[in-house]
C-alpha cells in the first residue's frame, strides 16, 4: 500500500517528538527528511521546534533544494540531506541531529571503538567521523558525501548526527543505538576497562549481520582488520581522527600480553609443577598492573 504525503508528514512529526524528548534536538535544533519521489524532497522547515511541528509545518523541495510548496521557509541545512540522496539512491529518510553522547565523540574528534557490542556490530558496523565544516554550506553537505553508500549514520565533527536508511524510522532507531552505545562507552570508560570481541566473535556477528540483509564494508574485504576503525578512513578521506579515550587495541590482550611478558622471566623451575609459585604468581600480576596503569596514565 503506498503511503500518503499527510501519512508521511505526521511521520515526521512523530520523529521530531522522539528527538525533541530524547533531549537529541534542543530548542530548534535539527532536521528531518524524507524522499517523496525522483522530484521531491518533504522536510522539516526551519525555526520550528521538532517537538512541537504540525504536519501542515513541513516543506517540500526539489533535489537543488529549491522550496516548492509550504508555509513556512525550509530548512537551512536541506544541502546535508540532499547529499546523502544523490550519493545513494537507496536512502528514503534522513535525520540530523545533536545527540548528547554521541555529539561529545564529535567534539573529541574521538571514533567509534568496533568489536564491543553486538547490538552496533550488526545495525550500525563502523560510523565514521566527517570534517568539519560550517553547517549550511555545501562545503559542510559534501562532508558526508565518502561515507553515504558505506555506513548508515555519520558523526559530524564538532556538530552532531546523520542518519539515513531505506525509511525514515530506520534512520531514527540508528540514531537510537549510536547515542545509547555512546553512553555506554562513556560510562564503561569510567569503570577503567573496554573489552573487545575477539575476531572469530565478530566474524559470527558479521554472519548474523549477512544474513540479515544488512550490508557491511567488512563483508566485501579480505584479510582486513575487523575491529580497527581504519574501514572508512584511509581512502575516504584525508580526516583522520586518531583515538586517545578509546584506543585501538583489545585492551584484554594487551594485558593478557604484558602478564605474558613478566611471567616468561620466572625460571620454569621455581617450582615443581613448572608454575610459578603463588607468590611470584602475584608478584607477576602486580608488575602487570603497574605497567599497564603507567600506559594507560
Amino acid at each position: 500500500m503506498t503511503t500518503s504525503e499527510r501519512e508521511l508528514r505526521e511521520q515526521i512529526c512523530e520523529v521530531g517528538r522522539r528527538l525533541y524528548n530524547k533531549g537529541f534536538a534542543a530548542a530548534n535544533d535539527g532536521n528531518i527528511s524524507i524522499r517523496l519521489n525522483e522530484r521531491e524532497i518533504l522536510c522539516t522547515p526551519t525555526g520550528v521546534s521538532k517537538g512541537f511541528m504540525k504536519p501542515d509545518d513541513c516543506c517540500v523541495v526539489d533535489y537543488q533544494g529549491k522550496q516548492l510548496r509550504g508555509v513556512k521557509k525550509r530548512t537551512s541545512e536541506i544541502l546535508l540531506h540532499l547529499t546523502a540522496y544523490r550519493d545513494n539512491p537507496k536512502v528514503m529518510g534522513v535525520v540530523h541531529c545533536h545527540p548528547p553522547h554521541a555529539t561529545a565523540f564529535a567534539i573529541a574528534h574521538e571514533p567509534i571503538p568496533k568489536c564491543i557490542l553486538p547490538e552496533v556490530e550488526v545495525f550500525l558496523g563502523e560510523v565514521p567521523i566527517a570534517e568539519y565544516e560550517t553547517p549550511g554550506t555545501q562545503k559542510f553537505a559534501e562532508t558526508i558525501s565518502p561515507y553515504v553508500k558505506d555506513s548508515s549514520i555519520v558523526i559530524l565533527a564538532n556538530h552532531g548526527t546523520i542518519a539515513f536508511s531505506k525509511d525514515l524510522m530506520t534512520a531514527y532507531f540508528n540514531t537510537e543505538i549510536l547515542d545509547a552505545y555512546c553512553r555506554m562507552l562513556i560510562l564503561a570508560r569510567q569503570l577503567g576497562r573496554i573489552n573487545f570481541f575477539t575476531e572469530q566473535q565478530t566474524k559470527e556477528l558479521l554472519e548474523f549481520k549477512k544474513r540479515l540483509g544488512i550490508d557491511d564494508p567488512r563483508l566485501k574485504g579480505e584479510n582486513c582488520d575487523m575491529c580497527s576503525n581504519n574501514m572508512l578512513r584511509s581512502g575516504y578521506s584525508d580526516f583522520l581522527p586518531n583515538a586517545y579515550a578509546f584506543p585501538e587495541w583489545d585492551q584484554s590482550k594487551l594485558t593478557q600480553s604484558v602478564h605474558n611478558k613478566v611471567e616468561c622471566a620466572v625460571p620454569p623451575s621455581s617450582s615443581s609443577n613448572g608454575k610459578a609459585p603463588p607468590d611470584l604468581e602475584r608478584l607477576v600480576q602486580a608488575i602487570t598492573d603497574q605497567v599497564m596503569a603507567a600506559m594507560k596514565a
